[in-house]
């Protein structure tokens, strides 16, 4: 194989993992001696690839620490949205509208791809959710509500889905907290249904029963619209 195809390889293999979540945003590349070793090939054909990714913002280097992945894929699409939510609140609920679609197809083929430590990882964020919410801890609770929305797009391994997913990704997760953490503020037995809701998800997607698992979602997102309408009225 030519060096240049070398390159070209590595650069594609490396560019897939940014795209299906296993470089996630702040994540440190492998060293180069490993990389090499990894694919077979040597390390200026490794260093060379990196170039390419750092020269399309894709990776940065460190100096010292080494290089790690941008938010360059997010941010693109994203960047603008935060702010604007912000300042326009009736904004919210076009977002739930997307993520009544977009994370019911997510959590459908979580249920069907979940590897079995992706489930446990769903299990521990859902533990995590409950204990926040016996310890009456409301900010926690709404982290780990983002969290385990977070982990479940990762689960879906769909590239396309994750890809949209992490390009909004700031700006669901502070939606998520926002209206999770009102809605708690608001009314205890909000709080119950949200933790109820998504436990029936959770068991959904670990059982891999799809179906079940984006009508649990849908459920749970339109839960949180109309809560955040009756809030606006």
């Amino acid at each position: 194989m030519m060096a240049t195809n070398r390159v070209d390889t590595l650069m594609r293999t490396l560019e897939t993992a940014l795209l299906d979540g296993s470089l996630p945003v702040g994540a440190r590349l492998p060293a180069e001696r490993v990389l090499a070793e990894r694919h077979g090939v040597s390390r200026n054909t490794v260093r060379e690839a990196v170039q390419r990714l750092a020269a399309r913002g894709l990776v940065r280097s460190r100096r010292g620490a080494g290089v790690f992945v941008t938010d360059m894929l997010r941010t693109g699409i994203a960047s603008p949205w935060s702010q604007l939510v912000a300042d326009h609140p009736a904004l919210r609920g076009d977002i739930l509208e997307f993520r009544h679609v977009l994370e019911g197809a997510t959590a459908y083929f979580a249920a069907l791809r979940a590897t079995p430590d992706e489930r446990a990882q769903i299990m521990v964020q859902l533990a995590q959710l409950e204990q926040a919410r016996r310890d009456g801890d409301m900010a926690a609770e709404a982290r780990f509500d983002a969290r385990l929305h977070e982990t479940i797009a990762q689960a879906s391994h769909n590239t396309m889905f994750l890809h949209l997913h992490a390009s909004v990704l700031g700006m669901l997760r502070e939606h998520i907290a926002v209206s999770g953490t009102g809605l708690r503020q608001q009314d205890q037995s909000a709080s119950q249904s949200l933790l109820a809701q998504h436990r029936v998800l959770c068991n959904a997607i670990c059982a891999g029963q799809p179906e079940q698992a984006r009508a649990a979602m849908q459920d749970h997102i339109d839960f949180v619209r109309a809560h955040v309408d009756a809030s606006a009225s």
